[in-house]
């Protein structure tokens, strides 16, 4: 691993050992991908303001996000099929995420259930929920989440209708895939990730199949799934699992501060400023082009996290520096997960670090949670 500097270099990696299907799900975005392209590109016109001469003796990364404490303000991302980028992938993430001193959260559509990841690891994690029309489901599932003992539950509202995403059209996507022509073929050429999956029962959808009323195997699933998503939800929803959960609470999905507004008077813990990566409506602005006025609309209320386009841990400052408490990373640690499993998502999670760490020297800090935006060239943001 001596040759991996950048997120770039497990990216990369990951193309190679990861079957098509399912690292296209992870690095494409909806439609045209405009958003998705967005995400990340709109963190290069921000620019920092280079200090010098400065006391940078014993810098700190150390932050809270939700009241928790995390050795860096960066949690990992909810991301469906994670163990279809890697056998187990789930337990392998969580497991460097503890290791490391950050937040992991396990996504409603994961392969390896809540409980599979709760007999892993010995710190708590979040879940993340998605809002179904079979609320006896999802009731289960906040039980399931409490008795793991998961310290938060985010809340993803943006996905009432599921964005076009045509590279999964294409490829057909399932877990675990179907046995085509095509498919055999293209993992043909990658070894390890066969291996690996031989080597393990959790090739389907842990928190669902067995647990959902008429699914038992992966083809209920399909249509199951097609009948569940809810066109009604609304902020009494959140209300009503807010109650049911009592934990800690974040929303994920909010790009408007008017929608910021509401997740504040719903009594949330914090929001998360994000476009689902860029795979639901293309054309939506990037989340760090949101941030700010949303920041600013409800900062003072509400603790402001965001995801979408961090690549590095310059992206994770300049995030924090336009007014996001926290951040989270999905296709960095899919990346050194499909490029070296648990080890590569320790390697993300150090690259990030020094990149973040190095990045706040340079502007003359030597506290993350003292970065505002005064580290930024004016007129850059």
């Amino acid at each position: 691993m001596t040759t991996i500097t950048c997120i770039e270099d497990l990216r990369v990696l990951a193309q190679r050992r990861v079957p098509r299907m399912f690292y296209d799900y992870a690095d494409a975005g909806s439609w045209t991908e405009s958003t998705y392209r967005a995400n990340s590109g709109d963190f290069a016109p921000i620019k920092f303001r280079q200090r010098v001469a400065v006391n940078l003796e014993n810098r700190s990364l150390a932050s809270t996000m939700v009241g928790q404490a995390v050795a860096m303000p960066v949690a990992l991302a909810p991301t469906g099929l994670t163990g279809m980028q890697h056998a187990d992938g789930e337990i392998l993430a969580a497991r460097a995420a503890e290791q490391f001193g950050v937040p992991f959260t396990l996504s409603t559509m994961s392969i390896c259930s809540i409980e599979d990841v709760a007999a892993h690891t010995t710190q708590p994690f979040w879940f993340q929920l998605y809002v179904m029309k079979d609320r006896a489901f999802i009731e289960r599932l906040i039980e399931r989440a409490k008795a793991a003992g998961c310290s938060a539950l985010v809340l993803t509202l943006d996905l009432q209708v599921l964005g076009q995403r045509h590279k999964d059209l294409r490829n057909g996507l399932s877990a675990p895939p179907r046995l085509t022509a095509a498919n055999l073929l293209n993992m043909a050429g990658k070894p390890r990730w066969c291996l690996g999956m031989l080597g393990t029962r959790r090739r389907g959808f842990g928190n669902i199949i067995g647990h959902a009323t008429s699914v038992s195997d992966m083809s209920s699933l399909s249509a199951w799934t097609q009948q569940q998503f809810d066109l009604s939800l609304s902020w009494h929803d959140v209300e009503w699992i807010k109650r049911r959960w009592g934990g800690k609470l974040i929303i994920k999905g909010i790009m408007d501060a008017e929608d910021a507004r509401l997740a504040a008077a719903s009594g949330a813990d914090a929001l998360i400023v994000s476009n689902h990566g860029g795979r639901q409506l293309d054309g939506a602005q990037s989340s760090i082009g949101a941030l700010p006025a949303i920041a600013a609309a409800v900062g003072g209320q509400i603790e402001v996290h965001m995801d979408g386009g961090i690549r590095s841990g310059q992206d994770v400052i300049k995030a924090l520096a336009l007014g996001a408490r926290g951040v989270y990373i999905g296709r960095p640690f899919l990346y050194g997960l499909g490029a070296l499993g648990q080890a590569g998502v320790s390697k993300c999670l150090d690259i990030i670090r020094n990149e973040l760490d190095l990045t706040m020297a340079f502007c003359g800090l030597r506290d993350v949670t003292r970065v505002d935006h005064n580290i930024l060239l004016p007129g850059s943001f």
